[in-house]
């Protein structure tokens, strides 16, 4: 009797911890999969897996050579780096639309590609990117930005379309110049 109960004790205590052990692997793969963001997080998330397994397929049917296989999984990789910084620094439940790109991509995406030893972490490129930072997925250095959206773009050229103020206002009029600018007399009562 007493061997019995022993015998059923040790067992309970083993399906206790292989319970506890697989309880701990579901909140980590929970974790991994980005279970812990918002619904748009997630969202992009398993786009970024949806594309990890279209370029995995293509490449399983040999649709695609090695090297382009390597690169488009270093891209989504970065991208996914990315997506999680942003989504843990900032603690929203959104994310820009991020692009991935190589130095040598540059002149796909800028009518004048910059240096990237002069672009700065949070910069605005052209009116479309602001340069989020690198990433180093595999080797290969991806320069990650996120495109601005219409109403980004309008604003940012308008703050530069602004005239600046006069480094001296109280300064009158130059002779000759336009009546409408100039100031008004004031009139006797």
């Amino acid at each position: 009797m007493r061997r019995k109960t022993r015998t059923l004790g040790l067992f309970a205590l083993c399906l206790l911890t292989l319970s506890a052990g697989a309880s701990a692997q579901t909140r980590r793969g929970a974790r991994a999969d980005g279970e812990d963001f918002g619904p748009n997080v997630r969202a992009y998330l398993g786009y970024l897996r949806n594309e990890q397994e279209v370029v995995d397929d293509r490449a399983s049917r040999r649709e695609i050579d090695r090297r382009y296989y390597v690169h488009n999984s270093n891209r989504i990789q970065a991208l996914r780096q990315m997506a999680l910084r942003i989504a843990r620094t900032s603690g929203n439940d959104y994310l820009p639309e991020l692009e991935a790109v190589t130095q040598d991509e540059f002149v796909q995406f800028f009518d004048e590609p910059p240096k990237p030893a002069e672009m700065q972490e949070g910069g605005v490129l052209e009116y479309k990117f602001r340069y989020l930072g690198t990433v180093l997925s595999r080797g290969e250095k991806f320069y990650l930005f996120a495109r601005l959206d219409p109403y980004e773009q309008v604003e940012l050229r308008k703050g530069e379309a602004q005239p600046q103020p006069a480094a001296n206002a109280a300064t009158p009029p130059a002779a000759g110049t336009d009546a409408a600018v100039r100031p008004r007399r004031a009139s006797a009562p």
